[in-house]
């Protein structure tokens, strides 16, 4: 990893000096890494990732919620699934990019609309999986479930969400990486504040290196989530290592 990184910033370095590009153009990574140093001294880097990061923990959190509840009624009720289906569909082939400023126009440029852009794009694949996950409960332990008299909370309890579970935390993996994308665009059409405005202010400005600082914090935001979601999963899917380990250790 690190070398890989340090073979990276030496081919940066080496473009930079061949091609004899500007500043304004391409940015050596000293000069990239002199801003990101300015940016946090002054403070201006941590202001604007902490009002994205709340967009983005906002978002998934509205996402996931909603997109969990109605998966799983969708998941238990075909003739409600025929019914929504289409319109969830629908509702998936306008990009993202077409609906963010009729949100900002209606809600506002302020926080309540990048969540709800945030939402969105996590919506769907949270709630894909999540019907995928319920559905793939085997038959018979249901009927097992049921011969216990077992009640909905037990079965929902018990059976449902762990055998669902690998599946939706695949969706949340997907959807974690997914609302950095969805404030951001929300913040391109219109904010004050965030990682996006900041985009927008190097743009602006020819500062390069201030647009490559933001860049680069994005990609650390969805990587630090994407592992704290792949670390939520490693924990809570522990059971389903310890019969093979506990098989290979027998078997030694």
């Amino acid at each position: 990893m690190l070398i890989s990184l340090l073979l990276a910033l030496f081919a940066w370095q080496m473009l930079v000096a061949l091609g004899n590009f500007p500043s304004f153009i391409l940015p050596t990574p000293q000069q990239v890494g002199q801003r990101f140093l300015q940016a946090v001294s002054d403070g201006s880097l941590l202001r604007h990732t902490a009002v994205t990061l709340a967009e983005v923990l906002s978002g998934l959190a509205l996402g996931v919620g909603v997109a969990t509840l109605l998966g799983y009624l969708l998941a238990r009720s075909l003739p409600l699934e025929r019914l929504l289906s289409p319109y969830i569909v629908a509702s998936q082939a306008v990009p993202i990019v077409a609906i963010a400023p009729l949100l900002v126009i209606w809600f506002g440029p302020g926080m309540f609309s990048k969540v709800l852009i945030c939402a969105l794009i996590v919506f769907f694949p949270v709630l894909i999986n999540t019907v995928v996950g319920v559905r793939s409960v085997p038959a018979d332990l249901r009927d097992l479930l049921r011969a216990l008299r077992a009640t909905r909370w037990q079965t929902l309890r018990l059976l449902e969400a762990p055998a669902a579970l690998p599946v939706f935390l695949g969706g949340l993996r997907v959807g974690a990486t997914l609302a950095v994308i969805g404030a951001v665009v929300g913040e391109f059409v219109g904010a004050k504040s965030g990682l996006g405005f900041l985009i927008n202010v190097g743009r602006g400005l020819y500062d390069t290196a201030l647009v490559f600082v933001a860049v680069f914090t994005l990609v650390a935001l969805a990587l630090v989530l994407y592992g704290l979601v792949a670390g939520l999963e490693s924990h809570l899917l522990a059971w389903q290592r310890q019969p093979e380990e506990h098989y290979e250790e027998s078997s030694l």
